[in-house]
């Protein structure tokens, strides 16, 4: 066996070339681009369209300048606050609080923030609150899971704001209530989208309304939209815009912490278990077998020469020596025990083989035993040696 090519090999053709590389994973590049494409495609539309969102101050068609310019026209002040603290300073019975993302609040902050409105005297308008914060800011109130199918509602109730405005945008979220004197409107499958709890004491109510769309600017002018946004939000000479945020939780607050996973919506986990079977399914489809490999024949004769010497390669580019001088030594065993009258199924075997050789060379036992069944070479010089010595075994048991 030519195993002296495994010492210094020249460049294999086995090593795959750069066009091999490129054919093979050019399928795994193509849908990484495509989804970095569809995400920043995503976050610029995202930020064109939902920018200022629910923010008095910004002119977008999702902000809310508009019903802010049409409560300062008839002497309404608004101020916008970013922390909980300023809200909670500026409850009052003149002052209105609207609070634009209930569900961006700790169940502490909503305790802090109905603690200080619900004697206050003054309105509390909470947009949008979800099952996680409606119940702590207005008790008696339970949001439904089901969202209203509906966006243009009547409005079906004596509530007299909600009379005067007629038809609007509220369909969104949908409340029951238990709240004694609780008003409840814009009913949706008999569940409503705005209800009023006045409070347990004085003037002062919360108003708890299902969707935003009355307030922003590029839906204020349809339906009764203006109406019932100017008439919730301007019952009292002042309004306070709290705009929640992330970077509003206090660092002490331990108690009653949203996860990871609450603050995620839920599209984005939909989207993450479909990715989860697109790379289940893409591993199964490049893993798949049907069923056993089947031989063939190849179309060009391959040389013995040439094979061996591509495997000696591998074993050098591997630095396997111990399996290269075990492969050495099963075939030379396998070649000697014919000859000295050995069973095929006993060559491997030292009690078997070494006896019949010994005496068929009258030679030593145990330097039979070192060359045909002793420990790997160290290095590849010994490996070439040990080489040169089965194959001069070989000869010698051949020779006549």
């Amino acid at each position: 066996m030519s195993t002296r090519a495994a010492t210094a090999p020249p460049a294999t053709s086995l090593s795959p070339t750069t066009r091999q590389v490129w054919t093979r994973t050019r399928g795994i590049v193509l849908a990484v681009v495509l989804l970095l494409v569809a995400a920043v495609a995503i976050a610029v539309v995202r930020s064109q369209t939902r920018h200022g969102d629910l923010d008095p101050r910004s002119a977008d068609p999702y902000g809310s300048r508009a019903v802010a310019e049409l409560l300062t026209d008839r002497g309404v002040s608004t101020r916008v606050v970013t922390s909980l603290a300023a809200a909670r300073a500026a409850a009052g019975p003149d002052t209105t609080v609207l609070v634009a993302v209930p569900d961006l609040l700790t169940h502490r902050q909503q305790d802090q923030l109905r603690a200080a409105t619900a004697s206050s005297g003054g309105r509390t308008v909470l947009v949008a609150a979800g099952p996680w914060s409606v119940e702590r800011l207005a008790p008696g109130v339970t949001a439904s899971p089901a969202t209203s199918i509906d966006s243009v509602l009547d409005p079906d109730c004596a509530l007299p704001e909600a009379e005067r405005a007629g038809s609007a945008d509220t369909g969104g979220i949908r409340y029951t209530t238990t709240a004694p004197g609780a008003e409840s409107c814009y009913p949706s499958d008999r569940l409503a989208t705005l209800i009023r709890v006045p409070a347990a004491s004085g003037d002062g109510d919360t108003v708890v309304l299902g969707a935003p769309d009355i307030l922003f600017n590029d839906r204020l002018d349809e339906q009764g939209n203006a109406s019932l946004a100017l008439q919730l939000l301007g019952s009292r000479p002042h309004l306070v815009w709290y705009l929640p945020s992330l970077a509003d939780s206090p660092v002490t607050d331990t108690g009653d912490r949203k996860s990871f996973f609450d603050l995620l919506p839920s599209g984005w986990l939909w989207g993450t278990l479909q990715l989860f079977i697109a790379a289940a399914l893409a591993a199964f489809w490049r893993g798949r077998r049907f069923g056993p490999l089947v031989a063939e024949r190849l179309p060009v004769a391959i040389r013995a020469s040439e094979t061996a010497e591509g495997r000696a390669r591998l074993y050098h580019k591997a630095n396997a020596r111990d399996r290269a001088a075990a492969a050495l030594r099963s075939t030379t065993r396998t070649r000697l025990a014919p000859l000295v009258g050995v069973p095929v199924a006993q060559a491997h075997a030292p009690e078997a083989l070494l006896p019949a050789l010994s005496a068929h060379l009258h030679g030593d036992g145990q330097a039979l035993h070192t060359l045909l069944f002793g420990p790997p070479p160290t290095d590849d010089a010994a490996l070439i040696k040990l080489t040169d010595q089965l194959d001069a075994l070989e000869r010698e048991v051949r020779r006549p």
